[in-house]
């Protein structure tokens, strides 16, 4: 398709900013880059009609890890690094709330809880014993003890006796927030192209050559926020992480509220309208699950109803509404990578399941960058 004189003219021609990506990263990459540079071009590229991805797709959780992924990430990395990790995401969840508001993402302060299932009698008696030590080393950071143990009140079957309890974690609307950032995006005067996919690029002495279809542009700097699509431009250290996730139709006189997660967060379920949301298990499959093709699986889908029906709703009768996937980006390290790739090229990805949590600041540190 040519294109004519003027969307040449206004959409790629002068172009300083050009984001890849319209996800959270991309979008308060694009926002902060307008507070530091009010008379810039920015335009951002959307390969999707809506922010591909997890952006759109994840379960509203406002969270920044559940007890037993906070003591499995302890075993894999320095206290300092898992406190700074937390720490991120806290602030990042303070950012978002900051800059929409809460009204504009529904955010709701319900809590979070953590359920374990009767066989996994170890991990709870490991995370029960530890909630001291982890309390401890976060209250620097949260002035009170973040977990606690509560009786169970919601009549789950085949659980532990005790759930952790943690007051700092919230609930938004993922569809809100992304429009709420969209929005703003559009007030602020940043151009966003969606279904086009980024073809080539070509540094020059100047800046960027990008190819979008038969057509190509110049941009002054490249900025990568395509977080689980970002293997090729990370040699690998991101991988991508499919995870999949069902609704149930409206249940009357649902009685479950927050946020809940089993499982060091491989499963994870919420309220959201008088229904719940359920997602998960791509620990069944991992080597399946590592793929950029959205969809779904018999494997995973069919486990997550079995837990539905004899764990979360057991004497409830429920309907799946609707079924969908997102893609995460994973890695051997649950940092983020903000980094310059080159002399005009910046990439901001590697989210680790926590793009609500951690993607604002994560956009803010790749604007930073420039």
């Amino acid at each position: 398709m040519k294109l004519s004189y003027w969307e040449i003219g206004h959409w790629f021609t002068n172009v300083d900013y050009t984001i890849v990506g319209s996800g959270i990263v991309g979008l308060h990459t694009a926002l902060r880059l307008r507070e530091r540079f009010p008379d810039s071009k920015i335009l951002i590229i959307e390969k999707g009609p809506l922010p591909q991805g997890a952006s759109t797709k994840n379960a509203g959780f406002a969270c920044f890890g559940s007890i037993s992924e906070i003591i499995a990430d302890l075993s894999n990395h320095t206290e300092e690094e898992v406190i700074s990790l937390i720490q991120k995401r806290w602030q990042g969840l303070q950012l978002l709330r900051k800059r929409l508001g809460d009204s504009a993402i529904d955010f709701k302060p319900y809590g979070g809880y953590e359920l374990f299932l009767k066989d996994d009698t170890a991990g709870y008696e490991d995370c029960l014993r530890k909630i001291p030590f982890v309390n401890e080393v976060l209250r620097p950071l949260f002035k009170a003890d973040v977990f606690a143990k509560e009786i169970d009140r919601f009549d789950f079957k085949g659980i532990q006796e005790y759930l952790v309890f943690n007051p700092f974690e919230g609930q938004i609307d993922t569809g809100l927030m992304m429009q709420a950032l969209l929005k703003e995006a559009v007030t602020q005067n940043i151009l966003i192209l969606n279904s086009q996919n980024v073809t080539a690029c070509q540094e020059m002495q100047d800046g960027v050559q990008v190819g979008i279809g038969d057509f190509s542009f110049t941009t002054k700097k490249l900025l990568f926020a395509t977080n689980g699509f970002a293997g090729g431009i990370t040699k690998g250290a991101v991988t991508p992480a499919r995870a999949q996730v069902l609704v149930t139709e409206p249940i009357s006189n649902l009685d479950i509220r927050g946020t809940f997660h089993i499982d060091r967060g491989y499963y994870y379920f919420r309220n959201i309208n008088n229904c719940i949301l359920f997602g998960g298990g791509r620990n069944l499959d991992f080597d399946g699950e590592t793929t950029t093709e959205f969809g779904q699986t018999e494997l995973i889908q069919n486990h997550l109803e079995t837990l539905l029906s004899e764990v979360i709703l057991p004497n409830t009768e429920f309907t799946v509404a609707h079924r969908w996937s997102g893609i995460m980006g994973m890695g051997s390290h649950k940092n983020p990578i903000v980094q310059q790739i080159s002399d005009h090229i910046y990439c901001g990805v590697r989210l680790g399941g926590m793009g609500v949590a951690i993607g604002s600041i994560v956009g803010k540190e790749l604007a930073d960058l420039v």
